[in-house]
């Protein structure tokens, strides 16, 4: 049976992180995150970058876009959920950690090549490009997970 204090931990902190910690009565891990999203977000442009990519702008999101800033992001945004989630669960899952740590180093690296890449001819831009290296990051630290776990027995 899932344990839903800990998914709504995790869904708060998927909303801002931090928010999750907060729930889990960790103020001041959660305002520090929160400090930290809001300063990574304004200096990368984060919210920009978003809207212009919903609307298909993402040449646009790309010149919205500090690098600099915006590569911290995945690494904040992921290590929020999965701190959330573990803080708040009854038992630790083993290896719970990969599938999310494995996303922000995924998402790290689509923002690098978010520049130049393109799919089929279609741009991505940086938030896509994080997105989708995220998602697939998150993937293979599920297959990761669970040979591991499969060689441990």
């Amino acid at each position: 049976m899932a344990d839903y204090r800990a998914l709504g931990a995790a869904a708060w902190s998927a909303a801002v992180p931090g928010f999750g910690q907060l729930v889990n009565r960790k103020y001041i891990k959660g305002l520090t995150l929160i400090a930290l999203e809001l300063l990574i977000n304004v200096k990368s442009g984060l919210n920009t970058i978003i809207i212009c990519s919903f609307h298909g702008q993402t040449r646009e999101a790309v010149n919205s876009t500090d690098y600099q800033w915006l590569m911290f992001y995945p690494c904040l945004y992921l290590f929020a959920v999965w701190d959330a989630y573990s803080d708040a669960g009854k038992d630790e899952k083993p290896l719970l950690f990969l599938p999310f740590a494995l996303s922000a180093y995924a998402g790290t690296i689509g923002v690098i090549f978010s520049r130049t890449l393109t799919v089929e001819n279609i741009f991505l831009g940086p938030f896509w490009s994080m997105l989708c290296f995220s998602l697939a990051g998150f993937g293979l630290g599920f297959i990761a997970r669970l040979a591991i776990r499969k060689c441990q027995k």
